[in-house]
């Protein structure tokens, strides 16, 4: 019986690739875990396992050559991935993060400008407006233009009932998630 696509993507993930390609497949680690408490914001840098961005499978085709993008919350998890993937697509690249969390950016620093691009540095709190105008003023004087945002910086404090969400928490949730 003729195996199925599926069936065929299946088997070629467990066996380690289609023919002829690399091994799409590694070794990951796997829970349980060692429970990890950060106070917010929190650092990336601390935690264990480190969490991997930057993709090595991934290849470039060259799509955002000659770009400039600024990425709010660009010093880590989804952030610095894609900082250090539009670098590797050929975009020079503007973060935003507090600056509490300046070890982190400093990784996400370094992954971009080992795609040979530049990466510059804009610690603030998303809160401020005054600080949303500085990060697009700075961002623009660094590369003379800018051709993409990513709107990824978020906030977010889990309450276990809304009746437990208040006004204040409320209000910093829509200055950084939708305001900013």
């Amino acid at each position: 019986m003729p195996a199925t696509s599926k069936t065929r993507v299946k088997r070629a993930r467990v066996s380690g690739g289609f023919q002829g390609s690399a091994p799409q497949m590694q070794r990951e680690p796997s829970p349980p875990f060692a429970k990890q408490k950060q106070h917010a914001p929190g650092l990336e840098s601390k935690l264990d396992p480190k969490p991997r961005y930057q993709a090595p499978q991934y290849k470039a085709a060259g799509k955002l050559e000659g770009k400039c993008a600024l990425i709010t919350g660009g010093d880590s998890g989804i952030g610095r991935a894609v900082a250090v993937l539009y670098a590797r697509e050929g975009a020079d690249v503007a973060i935003s993060y507090l600056r509490e969390e300046q070890p982190d950016a400093e990784e996400t620093k370094r992954g971009v400008e080992a795609e040979g691009r530049r990466c510059v540095l804009i610690p603030g709190d998303l809160k401020r407006a005054k600080f949303c105008d500085r990060l697009v003023e700075k961002a623009l004087a660094e590369f003379g233009k800018l051709d993409i945002l990513v709107s990824n910086a978020a906030h977010q404090n889990r309450k276990k009932t809304l009746d437990k969400l208040d006004d204040e928490e409320l209000e910093t949730t829509f200055q950084v998630n939708i305001l900013a």
